[in-house]
């Protein structure tokens, strides 16, 4: 039986080890990924970012327990950095989630960026459609959370969440033209802390100061997720959300770019592939490489020469 099948049934081995592969021989995966590809499309993602020590674990961990009292099935997908030394990764996500850990409605993997940029791993997308075809009800996608370069969630998310906290003061200017504009909504979490009603003051001026035509205001919803307070109303406005997703076509439309964008990088990664171990077995890139480092010939002339077998077809 493949580990698609198995996946299909339930088998939990099954499903580890094809992130796994995922992550480490991405083309091995390809035909568990086909077979899978029919059964997804059912789970909602939802990303999660926002700077270091903003709760974010702790949002994911109250938000997954509130929706298993709901008896839905929930998958997290927790982003940690890489070392750029050995190349290992903290993963502590899983460790700080530890009480959902034994919960067979909740799956939790842990993934290191190795070096992807956006605060993602490269191998996010595929693990999400492995938990939407497992049956998850809820994909939470959380980012490491850098700043600014944030932003790539909002291509795999249906709906980004942002969470900040008192105390970031002028750092909201800092990051609005990248972390912010992605948000389909604020939290402002420890809002126990004294400053989270400038937070929150801050952030709805900076709504209103958007003049564009927006369909969908993001709410501005404060929390205290140690003590799990505020939570049942950002679930809410989750589902408000896919609402609104759902009947303005918006979410259709998301998927969409989604896709187009998946298929994208996977042309390009194939085509890269291919023209590597072309060049490579001409033995041609290393000799433009040693040109060029010779300044006989720039990288630009150096880059056209190869392409030009190609573009010439």
């Amino acid at each position: 039986m493949t580990l698609a099948n198995r996946i299909l049934t339930g088998d939990r081995r099954a499903l580890a080890r094809l992130i796994t592969i995922v992550e480490n021989q991405p083309t091995e995966a390809i035909p568990n990924l086909q077979l899978l590809y029919p059964h997804t499309g059912k789970a909602l993602v939802i990303g999660i970012t926002g700077p270091p020590g903003s709760g974010k674990s702790t949002l994911v961990d109250k938000l997954a327990k509130k929706l298993r009292q709901q008896k839905k099935t929930v998958g997290i997908i927790a982003v940690d950095p890489t070392s750029p030394f050995t190349g290992g990764a903290i993963l502590g996500d899983r460790i700080r989630m530890q009480d959902l850990a034994t919960d067979p409605g909740v799956y939790i993997r842990s993934m290191g960026t190795r070096g992807s940029l956006g605060g993602l791993a490269k191998a996010a997308h595929s693990a999400i459609e492995i938990l939407d075809a497992a049956g998850m009800d809820y994909v939470f996608v959380e980012t490491v959370g850098v700043g600014q370069s944030e932003v790539d969630i909002v291509g795999i998310a249906d709906t980004t969440m942002v969470t900040l906290v008192p105390g970031l003061g002028d750092d909201i200017q800092t990051i609005k033209a990248g972390v912010l504009e992605i948000a389909d909504i604020f939290v402002v979490n420890k809002a126990d802390r004294p400053g989270a009603d400038q937070v929150k003051m801050q952030l709805e001026m900076m709504l209103d100061l958007n003049t564009k035509e927006i369909k969908w205001r993001p709410p501005v919803l404060p929390t205290v997720a140690n003590a799990g307070e505020g939570i049942a109303d950002l679930l809410q406005g989750i589902k408000k959300h896919y609402r609104y997703l759902h009947d303005s076509g918006e979410l259709r439309a998301r998927r969409k770019a989604r896709y187009k964008a998946e298929i994208m990088a996977i042309v390009e990664e194939g085509l890269r592939d291919r023209l590597l171990t072309f060049w490579a077995g001409e033995g041609k890139i290393n000799t433009v490489v040693e040109e060029v480092i010779a300044q006989e010939k720039d990288p630009y002339t150096a880059a056209f020469e190869l392409l030009g077998p190609f573009l010439a077809k």
